[in-house]
């Protein structure tokens, strides 16, 4: 894997655009430890001038920083931590120098379609799929939380052309995949003890993750039968996802492990995954089982961290040349 950007003494000047939200203040989390990376500014049109700490109350202690309404090209990457559709505004609306490299955790860039701004274009950022053109990237776009614990449990299948029947998915992600502003649905007194469906087989995520199987296996035409959930607590996406396998559970566990053999944070369990496993870090968990001939992957990851802010920072790594796993050694919640 080639890099075509060469690191000096210098650390990585970064901004974050957008940063009041959930995903904003996990990147500032992450790229205020990172050992190498300057947090240059935190962009937040409604908070300049309050206290970072003020808003993200954990990093009290940890930095005096405020938020601002200036943006500065004066760095060498932008994480645009922005709603769904503004990334391409603020781009169409507001001059960024060209030598700036950009990600993107919305879903503005994702698909091939619709991929570039101006000269920009965008690389899709899924590390375990696209490491090689990531690394020779300029401008990256985030894959979405769902669309990344999906195609985590799919990807070694279409690899290997063994996607030879309909795909049958179910997710429940935490109250923070839908943000930071309240909704009907998000506040406490109706998700406590709460679990509902939505989006059922209509879930935009589908066309990215459409995308990425049938770029690995073209002749991949079935159904995803997505059905996805609003979960009883804050964070982390476990996804199940089933579809006929003709192999024993040996060829399939074999052909997960080859895959993922070289993979900074996708690892394949022999036991039962579960999210407080994940919860708090970059790792992605599967766990596998054949009952006759279907085969069931059930995947689990923090839909803030390896679902956005911390893939972002994985993909910087990458981009960079640097070790992929640096800033990103997190604990978990588990006990």
């Amino acid at each position: 894997m080639k890099n075509n950007y060469r690191m000096t003494d210098r650390k990585i000047r970064a901004a974050i655009i957008g940063g009041a939200g959930y995903t904003g203040g996990e990147a500032c989390r992450l790229l205020t430890f990172h050992p190498s990376v300057e947090l240059a500014y935190v962009h937040s049109v409604s908070n300049a001038g309050n206290l970072i700490c003020d808003v993200h109350t954990d990093l009290v202690g940890d930095t005096d920083m405020c938020f601002t309404d200036t943006l500065s090209s004066d760095v060498d990457v932008m994480f645009l931590c922005l709603g769904h559709g503004d990334s391409r505004k603020f781009l169409e609306n507001n001059h960024i120098d060209d030598n700036v490299r950009i990600i993107d955790l919305s879903q503005d860039f994702r698909l091939a379609a619709g991929s570039s701004s101006g000269s920009r274009s965008f690389v899709y950022g899924l590390p375990e799929m696209n490491a090689d053109k990531i690394a020779t990237a300029h401008d990256i776009a985030n894959p979405g939380c769902f669309a990344t614990a999906i195609q985590l449990a799919l990807l070694p299948l279409a690899s290997a052309g063994a996607l030879t029947d309909e795909v049958h998915i179910s997710a429940a992600t935490g109250s923070t995949g839908a943000g930071q502003k309240p909704t009907s649905t998000t506040h406490f007194s109706w998700r406590h003890a709460n679990f509902s469906s939505y989006k059922t087989f209509t879930h935009q995520h589908l066309h990215e993750i459409g995308e990425s199987l049938t770029g690995l296996q073209p002749s991949f035409d079935k159904a995803l039968n997505f059905i996805p959930y609003r979960g009883d607590f804050a964070r982390g996406i476990l996804a199940s996802a089933y579809t006929r396998f003709d192999g024993s559970i040996d060829e399939a566990l074999a052909l997960y492990r080859d895959y993922y053999e070289d993979a900074a944070f996708t690892f394949v369990s022999e036991r039962p995954v579960s999210l407080k496993q994940v919860v708090n870090t970059n790792k992605c968990l599967l766990s596998l089982e054949k009952h006759d001939d279907k085969l069931l992957v059930t995947s689990v990851i923090d839909n803030l961290l390896k679902g956005a802010s911390g893939q972002a920072v994985q993909n910087m790594n990458i981009m960079f040349g640097l070790p992929e796993r640096e800033g990103l050694g997190l604990k978990p919640s588990a006990f």
